[in-house]
């Protein structure tokens, strides 16, 4: 009897195997190669297409999304749940989202986690989930939405954390360590409640250089001899006081940043690029050169959203510079892909989806590039035919060439395809049953 359970046991394996669905096994998993796509929610741009408190109706609308990503043979999703300093998910450090429910601080009906459903969903089609955080905007809404906001908010609640900047938004103060650990402790919690695979910021540092913050530098930044340093080193601390947090909740979640495509112009700083275009270095106070160098990131995905041969901020020069930044450091590379500049009053070179997969193709030869995050969901199946093609791409063209997949960095675990899907974990149990 025992020999016949086991062999019932190698047969159901054997059928699992072989009934697969066609992404788990054709679609490499996020650790050997990035296809990941941000989804948005600030201004409902991909996710809720309108606010609502309707739970079935949030369901219904991550499932079309990541059922597509699964079609366009994508592996990851980038899901925007803090668009400001807000939550798409039950909070005790943030309110809920307005983007979600239509007023900031109301949750969805019947005690719906978005967040949770979206992290299940994705694990149940392989794909990994990333949680994006914004982690110093308050407001995209200038005086009306702030005067909106709960009185609970942490930025009503702690007034003089806050600065106004001169577009009319609200901004934490970065030099403040009690934003530093804010900003923290919100991250953690996610880490802590969910089994995301990442957690993620953007580009949004510091709004600018005009912002009012004299008075805290005057008051914390003595030992600096300019502002514009003190400014990053503030950043350069949440980004190693997030590093530490999240790995000491989580050794294995991935911790990265998409900073904008330039570093540096080679102009302002021998070691950047030949460039002549917006740098974080000096205008949002971004040293991610540092956080490479300082192994304070998991992986880092330059937004690099120009052409190849454009003649201030060239893909090609960008690709290069960064496939040689963080050669020999462990820190995974992703390129993020402008889809967007096809689908959002396109021009030039960018009528012409040739303009993103010659960018692709010329990825391919970046030794240190682990793959690509495309920005943003919605325009991919707003241009006609872009879809098909990028699944074409990744299910013929793309693995018919030769990709070399980027060195595993020290202390971090990821996978695409998740050993802990419902295949996965029968198959576990019934290979137990034959040992």
């Amino acid at each position: 009897m025992k020999r016949i359970s086991r062999l019932l046991a190698l047969i159901l394996v054997c059928a699992l195997t072989l009934t697969a669905p066609a992404f788990a096994a054709g679609t490499p998993a996020a650790s050997d190669e990035m296809r990941g796509v941000w989804v948005s929610t600030v201004y409902n741009l991909d996710y809720p297409s309108q606010a609502t408190t309707d739970p079935a109706a949030l369901r219904a609308e991550a499932d079309a999304i990541l059922d597509n990503c699964v079609q366009w043979g994508l592996n990851a999703v980038f899901l925007q749940v803090r668009p400001s300093a807000d939550s798409l998910y039950p909070s005790e450090v943030f309110p809920w989202s307005k983007y979600l429910t239509g007023t900031a601080g109301t949750a969805p009906a019947d005690g719906f986690d978005p967040l949770a459903y979206w992290v299940e969903a994705a694990h149940a089609r392989g794909l990994e989930l990333h949680a994006w955080i914004n982690p110093y905007r308050i407001t995209r809404g200038g005086d009306t939405e702030w005067n909106q906001l709960p009185s609970s908010h942490p930025a009503k609640m702690n007034p003089d954390w806050v600065v106004k900047y001169s577009d009319g938004n609200y901004y934490f103060n970065p030099g403040l360590q009690q934003v530093r650990d804010l900003v923290t402790r919100g991250a953690v919690e996610i880490a802590q409640n969910y089994d995301v695979d990442g957690l993620h910021m953007d580009d949004y540092f510091y709004p600018g250089s005009d912002f009012a913050d004299s008075a805290t530098y005057q008051q914390y930044g003595g030992s600096f001899s300019n502002i514009g340093d003190w400014r990053r080193d503030n950043v350069n601390q949440l980004v190693a006081q997030l590093d530490t947090a999240l790995h000491n909740v989580r050794p294995d979640i991935q911790f990265g940043i998409s900073p904008s495509g330039i570093w540096a112009n080679k102009s302002t700083d021998s070691r950047g690029s030949d460039t002549n275009g917006y740098e974080h270095y000096a205008s949002s106070y971004a040293d991610s050169l540092y956080w490479i160098d300082n192994g304070l990131v998991d992986y880092i995905i330059p937004q690099i959203y120009w052409e190849i041969g454009h003649k201030s901020a060239d893909f090609a020069t960008l690709a290069d510079w960064w496939n040689n930044a963080v050669q020999g450091t462990g820190v995974r590379l992703y390129i993020g892909m402008a889809a967007y500049r096809l689908s959002d009053s396109p021009s030039g070179v960018w009528t012409n989806m040739d303009t993103l997969f010659d960018s692709l193709e010329y990825l391919e030869r970046e030794p240190n590039v682990g793959g690509c995050v495309f920005f943003r969901y919605g325009s991919i199946p707003a241009v006609s035919g872009l879809a098909d093609r990028l699944a074409t791409w990744y299910q013929s063209v793309h693995n018919s060439n030769t990709v070399t997949p980027p060195a595993t960095p020290g202390g971090t675990t990821s996978g695409g395809i998740r050993g802990d899907s419902f295949s996965g974990i029968l198959s576990q149990f019934l290979l137990s049953m034959i040992r």
